[in-house]
């Protein structure tokens, strides 16, 4: 069989990369089958087995379905903006307000294409892989309906390599049980040899591994090659190079990292002492319950009573010799009730970790207004570090991708989402919530100067526009909402006009009613 070069160094990479993530395994599937028992597993399984037989309390499970929540409705809703393309560094100033409006337009169009895809659903899968560290989000091509599809890879399914610069430059993708005669419908672009053209007249299935890894002699250029390569029969079935910002599929997020590790480790991972206590907790409880409702008993062997016959039910005659005592039960040790304790701590603190324990009691009354944007704004800064990795790792490449996607298909026109001819400005609620930290400021400090110095020595301070368009700003107010500068400038200049004609006019009124 010849040796396919390419497939050889790649599958080297790829098991070495592989021995790096099988140290992270143990971890993982640990925090898998306490918090996630339906995901996939590292190890192998069958489809529909349960995996559930260590779970004996559910907190940790609807945690992380809460959890996954929260960070969707956080920072990328449902059915709403939470992002904005403007004018970015490199555009004139005096041009920033005509590109603003039409970057509007494309801003309304691109939400229009994420909100009629399937980007809530598989977001949120990925979020609940983000729990245990790294999340991974496929971007593809979609067709003439559909013009992306995203598909969230579970963390199993992935292994991850890192460069120089410590980024991921390498995503490895194992894709198990395709068959031979699939493959040129999944690759159609791809070259097969003969030995894999043989074998898809049959039925036989493969494992193709997709290998996206980044071009470095591609100098100040997002470059990447995309490599498919049979696993079987160790050959590379498709080779795509392909450039600019948004152009690689993979998306990986992850919820924190230390200095040289390549995979996150996520809220799980610091909730696991408390869960594994928690799930103990439980067992121990049911089992000290299962003594107290069917007993330890003791007898005498005096080879009338046989244990094997003995049914403890209502209404059983238990015979016994004359004098024997026949069964005693045994008093337990002790009881248990200290578990209460334990597992009120170990809850609160698996809540507290997984950020499920902001909405209060529900028995109470219901939180105002100003109360659910406080608790929102106090999540916003104990997620500060990890909001900004999930804004540079997960928000603005989910945008650059689709942005790419939808520029191939000519769908839009835009230049370069690569922060200075246009940059992404996040408007979410955690967004929005540290936005407030600023408005306040102003609103405070105007409420004060006015107060103190009063109204005219306001006007005399502020600008009274460009204070206006930064609360718009900070408020997250569509650009195509506020007037262009030229705009405002002819309004100001007509409001000036209309006045000097008012007192032109006055004065010959004031002659008129004299006179009469």
């Amino acid at each position: 069989m010849n040796t396919d070069p390419v497939a050889k160094k790649y599958l080297k990479r790829y098991e070495s990369a592989k021995s790096y993530r099988d140290r992270w395994t143990p971890l993982f599937e640990e925090c898998y089958e306490y918090s996630l028992p339906q995901r996939e597993s590292f190890f192998g399984e069958e489809a529909g087995q349960r995996r559930d037989e260590k779970i004996f309390d559910e907190t940790a499970v609807v945690g992380v379905q809460e959890f996954a929540s929260r960070l969707q409705a956080g920072i990328v809703p449902n059915y709403a903006r939470w992002a904005d393309f403007i004018a970015g560094s490199e555009i004139p100033p005096e041009e920033r307000d005509r590109v603003n409006n039409d970057l509007d337009e494309v801003t309304e169009y691109v939400f229009e294409v994420l909100q009629n895809s399937n980007f809530a659903q598989e977001v949120h899968e990925s979020f609940m892989d983000l729990a245990v560290g790294t999340g991974v989000l496929l971007v593809e091509e979609g067709d003439a309906i559909n013009p992306v599809r995203f598909s969230a890879i579970p963390l199993p399914q992935v292994v991850i390599d890192t460069g120089p610069d410590d980024n991921i430059d390498h995503i490895f993708r194992e894709r198990r049980g395709i068959r031979f005669s699939q493959l040129d419908i999944i690759y159609p672009r791809g070259k097969f040899g003969p030995e894999i053209q043989q074998r898809m007249q049959g039925e036989d299935k493969t494992t193709i591994l997709e290998v996206v890894c980044r071009d470095y002699s591609k100098k100040n250029e997002d470059a990447f090659t995309f490599y498919a390569i049979c696993m079987e029969t160790k050959t590379t079935i498709l080779k795509k190079d392909v450039s600019g910002i948004g152009s690689n599929p993979f998306i990986c997020f992850r919820w924190g990292k230390a200095s040289g590790e390549k995979y996150g480790r996520g809220p799980l991972i610091n909730a696991l002492s408390s869960i594994k206590t928690t799930n103990l907790t439980i067992q121990l409880i049911l089992e000290n319950a299962q003594m107290s409702i069917s007993g330890i008993y003791q007898m005498e062997d005096d080879g009338v009573i046989n244990p094997d016959t003995i049914s403890l039910v209502p209404g059983t005659i238990i015979p016994k010799a004359m004098g024997s005592s026949g069964l005693q039960p045994i008093q337990a040790a002790g009881r248990f009730d200290v578990a209460q304790l334990i597992l009120d701590d170990m809850r609160s603190n698996i809540k507290r970790a997984l950020y499920n324990d902001m909405l209060g009691d529900p028995n109470k009354t219901p939180a105002t207004a100003t109360e659910v944007a406080e608790r929102m704004a106090d999540l916003s800064r104990r997620m500060g570090a990890v909001f900004g990795r999930l804004q540079a790792e997960l928000v603005q490449p989910v945008l650059q991708r689709v942005v790419y996607i939808l520029k191939k298909q000519g769908r839009i026109e835009l230049p370069v989402v690569n922060g200075r001819e246009v940059k992404i400005r996040s408007v979410s609620p955690l967004a929005q919530a540290q936005s407030n930290e600023d408005i306040s400021t102003v609103a405070r400090f105007l409420q004060l100067v006015g107060g103190v110095f009063g109204p005219e020595m306001l006007q005399i301070l502020i600008d009274s526009e460009k204070t206006a368009i930064h609360l718009a700003k900070k408020f997250g107010v569509p650009d195509s909402l506020i007037r262009d500068e030229e705009q405002r400038k002819q309004i100001a200049a007509m409001a000036q006009q209309m006045a000097q004609q008012q007192m032109m006019q006055q004065p010959a009124g004031q002659q008129l009613g004299g006179a009469a």
